[in-house]
């Protein structure tokens, strides 16, 4: 025993590996091994079998050694051993060690694609040499390597720090912004009925082509863009007989959503890939359902299996079918029939799924499609499965994310959407699959693709599904999908709740790259009458700035926001009080063509727009470069901002929460010796995160942050706070998962973004508001109170009364 631990010693020296690898140790500790698991039967020896086995671990850190290991078919002994040991629960060790040791040595294999860039490609604007586009190119590297410490990545210039108003245009410039701000200037004669204010209108194709169709089969929904006159063909089978669709009637339970209105509107939104269906559940609509859906708690030791499974393939590559079934690189015919195997689509909007290869009978790999002009951002995925069989478990493993972990691990499942569930009455997304991990697999990135860095592996999405129904057709997501044409039906559903009592106007910030329109919103009372007092007090209202879906894949934020323009266009009492008090500009989707084109992070130009917002090109960026020019045009015109908020989605984190700007709070977390005496800063940016902690349930005090890092000084929170000067400036996030805390913990319940309940915050407030809490948050000189303040003695100094909520409010 002593002398295999002083070998196990040795052996962790680079070069005495190398020099036993050169000498033969590596078999002979294979068959040693080999012998021991053998013979001791009773387990009274495992102490030395894992010194073995450490050895072997110590020689296989070294690539010599690793190829030691497979030719000496260290891969198959290891894999019987372990596999005999897993229904013994005290040689879990054993396992664990073999199972690194083969993942280590497991060859590295590249994705089976022709490219790592995305299979669309838009054309860019000429931009110069210097431009943005180029600057991020050439820094990429830099960004990844350089900044690896997190506390590095801190602000600590203070004068980087200080809140700086910058006139980086003229205001002959900004002038034109005055369009978006007509509220201002409008002269209102009469109120007696409401104005005759802009809304969506449907773009109409040219004259002398047919009006489009729409062909529906248990599969997909086609736009028939045909020119040879029309009539609608019923639904189809794959026999070619006829088939009744039944399109579930979900008027009741969503009043905004109008499957004929929304075919309309997907006529008219702008693709890449030019697309011609619609997915099912989009058209459907889907209804939240009314529980909570409990967090899955995962079965020991299923990570481990899914490896071996994994590690299989090599051992037993014969039993490898191989078959790609769907090639999104193949335009003519992405779908391949083959027979029995599953049938896969993406190409509607959204839509992200790039390759899928059957490699045993029920398992499927599945490749997601980078981001449009780029190389990577894998995560967000919307996919259709058809031809499927009910009662078999089939396992799908998306086989190339990027992020190091993931929620997945931590009980968050897919979700799905069955179409025969949906004609039978029930058109519900649902959290679904077993056996769910992620975990690194043996795909290896490019340095490109990874920064700068080599050596980076591609991570696995694996879980498990039995489907129900024969012949279903079923869609799988990331998140609840929120399509731009979903936007534009809302908002034109939305427009018809307008009362006498509402002022609401629709205009197109700008174009996108892709040609797509940037709605933006204004929203508030209108005036008690004509006169000169009332005309004044409307014009005096304070602005309040929101937006969402900057990033694609965090579809929740949209999810939130149509819960807030609900509740902003409603007819409560409250909501109008609101509306009186504060004029709203919101922007839904900052990133239109993203969210089309099934991206996760980037728009067209392959950038982040929200690391864009400090000197957005007008080519490259235009909405972020017009809504910070509208910001700015505010700023200038002496209406700066109350609070600014940009709504996104968590993906590694749980519950909801905030970030905000700080110096103070920045300094502290520093080395540098500026005494915060010496800062003077109004301490409101923290209120409404104390008061959110003390009444949301779904809210985490204790996750937000105010720290300004130098990484985050390109995004929309930063650049406002700083140039505009909105004191209140946040990014809200919203967990992708579930809540741990408060009374949606019940065992670990997902909060649902439900459509009917969603509103800023995600929260459900007791049925008591705050009373013009941010009239009181302007008026109170917090630079004078103490830091050390809790949200209840905060609370105990706002008025409470049923007037007006803290800021925004959910409905019951």
């Amino acid at each position: 025993m002593m002398s295999i631990t002083g070998f196990l010693c040795m052996c962790s020296s680079g070069m005495n590996a190398r020099r036993a690898v050169d000498t033969g140790y590596l078999p002979t500790l294979l068959t040693i091994y080999q012998d021991w698991h053998r013979n001791d039967t009773r387990h009274r020896h495992v102490v030395i079998r894992k010194s073995i086995l450490g050895c072997i671990k110590n020689l296989t850190n070294i690539k010599l050694g690793r190829k030691a290991f497979i030719d000496a078919n260290g891969m198959r002994i290891l894999y019987n051993t372990s596999t005999e040991c897993l229904s013994v629960r005290t040689l879990d060790p054993l396992v664990n060690t073999s199972s690194l040791i083969m993942r280590k040595c497991f060859p590295k294999n590249r994705l089976p694609l022709p490219t790592i860039k995305s299979v669309f490609h838009h054309p860019l604007p000429h931009i110069p040499a210097g431009g943005p586009v180029a600057h991020n190119l050439e820094t990429d590297f830099i960004i990844y390597v350089c900044y690896a410490p997190q506390n590095d990545d801190i602000e600590t210039d203070i004068n980087k720090l200080r809140p700086i108003q910058m006139n980086t245009r003229p205001f002959d410039e900004l002038r034109a912004y005055e369009y978006f701000c007509r509220e201002f200037s409008e002269n209102f004669e009469s109120n007696d009925s409401p104005l005759e204010l802009d809304s969506i209108s449907i773009s109409k194709r040219p004259e002398g082509t047919a009006d489009p169709d729409l062909v529906c089969s248990l599969g997909s929904l086609v736009l028939d863009t045909g020119v040879n006159g029309g009539s609608v063909d019923g639904p189809q089978d794959e026999g070619g007989e006829q088939a009744v669709l039944e399109v579930p009637d979900t008027a009741a339970l969503l009043p905004l959503h109008d499957p004929d209105l929304y075919l309309e509107i997907v006529k008219s939104t702008r693709s890449v890939p030019a697309y011609t269906e619609v997915a099912y559940p989009d058209y459907f609509g889907h209804v939240a359902l009314n529980l909570r859906e409990p967090i899955l708690e995962r079965a020991y030791g299923v990570q481990r299996t899914k490896i071996f499974q994994d590690i299989e393939r090599l051992i037993h590559s014969s039993d490898i079918l191989d078959k790609v079934v769907y090639d999104l690189d193949n335009q003519s015919c992405p779908v391949i029939d083959n027979g029995e195997s599953l049938k896969f689509n993406s190409k509607f909007e959204s839509g992200n799924l790039r390759k899928a290869i059957q490699v045993r009978k029920f398992e499927y790999d599945l490749i997601l499609n980078s981001d449009i002009n780029s190389n990577h951002y894998h995560q967000w995925f919307y996919f259709e499965v058809g031809n499927i069989r009910p009662g078999v478990r089939y396992r799908f493993n998306i086989i190339n994310c990027e992020k190091s972990n993931s929620q997945f691990n931590y009980g968050m499942q897919v979700l799905m959407y069955s179409v025969q569930d949906a004609i039978n009455g029930s058109p519900h997304w649902v959290r679904t699959g077993s056996d769910i991990c992620y975990y690194k697999n043996n795909f290896s990135r490019s340095s490109i693709a990874a920064g700068g860095q080599k050596g980076k592996s591609y991570f696995t999405l694996t879980f498990t599904v039995t489907f129900q129904h024969k012949d279903d057709v079923c869609y799988f997501a990331y998140h609840y999908p929120y399509t731009y044409s979903m936007l534009k039906m809302h908002l034109q559903k939305l427009s018809a709740l307008r009362t006498a009592q509402i002022y609401y106007r629709q205009d197109d910030l700008c174009e996108t790259l892709g040609g797509n329109s940037c709605p933006l919103l204004t929203i508030t009372a209108m005036p008690g009458s004509s006169s000169n007092d009332h005309i004044s007090q409307f014009r005096s209202r304070p602005v309040m700035f929101l937006s969402a879906r900057v990033h694609p894949g965090e579809t929740n934020s949209s999810w939130v926001m149509k819960g807030t323009l609900e509740y902003l266009m409603s007819c409560s009492p409250q909501a109008q009080r609101l509306r009186e008090c504060y004029i709203f500009k919101i922007i839904p989707m900052l990133n239109p063509d993203g969210v089309i084109n099934g991206n996760h992070r980037c728009s067209l130009s392959g950038e982040d727009l929200n690391r864009q917002w400090q000197n957005p090109n007008a080519e490259l960026h235009p909405t972020i470069y017009h809504a910070k020019s509208l910001l700015q045009y505010l700023r200038a015109t002496g209406r700066t901002p109350l609070v600014f908020c940009d709504y996104h989605g968590h993906s590694r984190k749980k519950n909801v929460f905030m970030y905000g700007c700080s110096i103070k709070e920045t300094v502290w977390q520093t080395n540098v010796n500026t005494s915060t005496c010496e800062l003077h800063e109004d301490l409101g940016y923290r209120t409404l995160p104390k008061l959110l902690s003390q009444m949301a349930p779904a809210f985490s005090l204790s996750s937000c942050s105010f720290v300004v890092e130098r990484s985050k000084e390109t995004t929309a929170r930063v650049v406002v706070w700083r140039e505009i000067g909105v004191q209140r400036s946040y990014t809200m996030e919203s967990t992708l998962c579930g809540c741990d805390q408060g009374k949606y913990k019940v065992r670990g319940a997902i909060y649902r973004k439900r459509e009917t309940d969603v509103c800023f915050c995600v929260i459900k407030f007791k049925p008591f508001f705050i009373s013009n809490i941010l009239e009181y948050l302007e008026s109170q000189p917090f630079s004078h109170r103490a830091t050390s303040w809790t949200a209840t003695n905060l609370a105990s100094e706002v008025d409470i009364r049923p007037r007006l909520p803290c800021f925004l409010l959910l409905k019951p």
